[in-house]
C-alpha cells in the first residue's frame, strides 16, 4: 500500500480534466469488462479539492493471476484504442494500480478491496456502478 501511495503523491496532475463518455474512460471499463472484473466502481473526484485525479475506478478480480490480466488487458486495450500508456502501473498481487493520472484504476482481490475500503475513504465522491 505505501508504494501505491508514493506513487500517486509522486506524479503530476497535468492531464486536462476528462468526462465519463470520453475514448479512455469507456475504454476502461470495456476492458475490466472483458476480464471478467467483478464490482466496478467509479467515484468522480472532481469536486474533491484534496483528491489526487479525477476519477478512481475499482473493481475486483477473483485471484492475483486475475488481477494483473486486468491490469494488462487495460494497458494493452488503451494503447491500441486510445495511443495512450499509462503514467505508471504497481503490480501487486492482491491490488494493482493502473494510473493515466486523470484516472487511476484499483484492482483488488476482494479481501484487499475490504479492507481498504477505498469507497468509504472517498465517500463524497459520486459512485456510479457498471
Amino acid at each position: 500500500m505505501e508504494k501505491i501511495l508514493t506513487a500517486l503523491q509522486e506524479r503530476k496532475k497535468t492531464a486536462p480534466r476528462l468526462a465519463k463518455n470520453s475514448k479512455l474512460f469507456k475504454t476502461i471499463i470495456h476492458a475490466i469488462q472483458e476480464k471478467k472484473g467483478e464490482g466496478i466502481v467509479v467515484l468522480d473526484l472532481r469536486k474533491i479539492n484534496e483528491a489526487v485525479a479525477d476519477y478512481f475506478i475499482l473493481c475486483d478480480g477473483r485471484s492475483n493471476i486475475q488481477v494483473k490480466a486486468i491490469a494488462d488487458n487495460i494497458r494493452d486495450e488503451v494503447e491500441k484504442d486510445c495511443d495512450e500508456k499509462p503514467y505508471h502501473i504497481e503490480y501487486g498481487d492482491k491490488w494493482t494500480l493502473v494510473d493515466f493520472v486523470n484516472v487511476v484504476v484499483h484492482i483488488f482481490q476482494h479481501e484487499q478491496r475490504q479492507f481498504y475500503s477505498l469507497e468509504s475513504l472517498w465517500a463524497d465522491a459520486e459512485r456510479t456502478e457498471y
